[in-house]
């Protein structure tokens, strides 16, 4: 077997849910991974910085998605275009759909490096962000950013290798960056009293060693995405795909973050304490959301990848096995979760008052986040059959908009009732996870009926 290959996944043929669980397990062990060192940096400057370090770290979350958001959208676009053309046996496409993915990955890590500089201090003031913490915030979240061209080439590459099944070598590049990140934490931060700055630097320094494993993997494979630089440049043919798969995921994501950043600025007004409990929690949560969300990949990369290869049974099958899968991790990972929180948050900040407060949001979003998992599935199924619109208003109107519409209506009447603010999530979800259903009924399965009939290939 040739070198670089003997990783990748046939995802046309097998049995769907092992094979399901080995491209879903190293992305979610990958994924938990680099929840664990961001846990890492939040428990280090916690509990050796102090509680308005932690609520300046934690705050940032929201608003760094916000803007980050749209362009890691164009990595899941190049995934599935990618995913669709090796499916279809189409390796001069594949060839060509890498490079421009990559090009598009350093200009707009470019991009996205300046507007965070210049606007992350403008965007906390919006949020409310307290005056004893907003410092502390603006200083993370710059040096963050500085680091967005190799966050972004990282995040485009490991898209490029998820997209013919190898989720295996990034979680081993994350394994050996990640140990780097915390070893940075404890000197930076503890030996040298560098506070956010410090965990903010060992992030920058981990991600940059992340994106050099896999740009030096890319360029050395034999498998067909092997990386040429002298070939890098801006396909049009091939960037009208991705943007238009891309694009409208990032859109979504980015007012997603939108109404979290909205949500957040309620919980600043809370003060230090409720930030510092709910970014704990928020943190925790994300061990099970990644949990799922790794599923909701799997189940994109191996709809895309089926429906180039015109097996549309296998497709459907996708779906159904992908929300059994996602239903049973979310109950098991959320419930789990929750049972630990007084003794994870403690982990974080001792301070009785920051756990009760965490314990708050957690037992309201960690019992019923099973949803959240279908509602991913269920999108993610809908941009790996060739839809990327519909998924996106969907979203759009069934989470966000009602969250704020919750916010400035439900919430507003009872301003200092957070559990009334936590409640908008799960009902959101659902809301959200019926539409899609009812888009893939009365739209996804119809197409691929009429796909199955028809000779051309459908274009993404």
């Amino acid at each position: 077997m040739s070198r670089g290959k003997h990783y990748a996944l046939d995802m046309t043929k097998g049995p769907l849910i092992p094979q399901l669980f080995r491209f879903s397990l190293p992305l979610m062990a990958t994924s938990l991974l680099q929840l664990l060192y961001n846990a890492a940096d939040m428990v280090v400057v916690g509990r050796f910085a102090g509680s308005q370090s932690l609520a300046a770290v934690s705050s940032t979350g929201a608003l760094i998605n916000l803007i980050t958001n749209l362009f890691i959208g164009f990595s899941l676009g190049a995934n599935v275009v990618i995913a669709h053309a090796n499916g279809a046996g189409d390796h001069k496409a594949v060839s060509r759909n890498v490079h421009t993915a990559i090009t598009l990955s350093l200009i707009s890590g470019v991009i996205v490096m300046i507007i965070g500089l210049v606007l992350s201090r403008p965007l906390l003031q919006l949020m409310g962000s307290p005056d004893d913490v907003i410092d502390l915030a603006t200083l993370y979240m710059q040096i963050f950013f500085l680091g967005m061209p190799v966050n972004l080439l990282y995040n485009f590459g490991a898209g490029i290798m998820r997209a013919i099944g190898d989720t295996r070598r990034p979680l081993i590049y994350l394994s050996i960056s990640g140990m780097v990140n915390v070893i940075l934490n404890l000197i930076l931060v503890i030996v040298l009293h560098m506070g956010v700055a410090g965990v903010a630097i060992a992030t920058v320094v981990s991600q940059t060693l992340s994106a050099l494993f896999v740009i030096l993997y890319l360029l050395r494979t034999e498998a067909n995405i092997r990386l040429n630089p002298r070939k890098l440049r801006l396909d049009m043919k091939c960037v009208g795909p991705i943007v238009r798969v891309g694009l409208p995921a990032g859109i979504q994501s980015a007012l997603f973050s939108l109404s979290n950043v909205i949500i957040q600025s309620s919980i600043n007004a809370q003060g230090s304490i409720w930030m510092a409990g709910n970014g704990a929690a928020a943190n925790i949560e994300g061990f099970a959301y990644v949990s799922m969300n790794s599923i909701a990949q799997g189940t994109l990369t191996f709809a895309s990848t089926n429906r180039g290869a015109r097996n549309y049974p296998r497709v459907r099958r996708v779906l159904w096995s992908s929300l059994g899968v996602v239903m049973v991790t979310g109950l098991a990972v959320g419930l789990l979760a929750w049972a630990c929180g007084p003794m994870l948050l403690g982990l974080y900040d001792q301070n009785p008052d920051v756990i009760t407060k965490g314990m708050v949001r957690m037992g309201i979003i960690l019992p019923t986040y099973f949803i959240c998992g279908l509602m991913d599935v269920a999108a993610s199924h809908m941009r790996g059959v060739g839809y990327s619109i519909a998924p996106m208003i969907v979203s759009l109107s069934g989470a966000c908009a009602f969250r704020l519409l919750w916010v400035y209506t439900v919430f507003a009447a009872d301003p200092s009732n957070m559990p009334l603010l936590y409640v908008s999530y799960p009902i959101s979800w659902l809301l959200t996870f019926l539409a899609h259903m009812m888009c893939y009924i009365f739209m996804a399965r119809k197409k691929m009926q009429q796909e199955e009939g028809l000779k051309p290939a459908v274009s993404l």
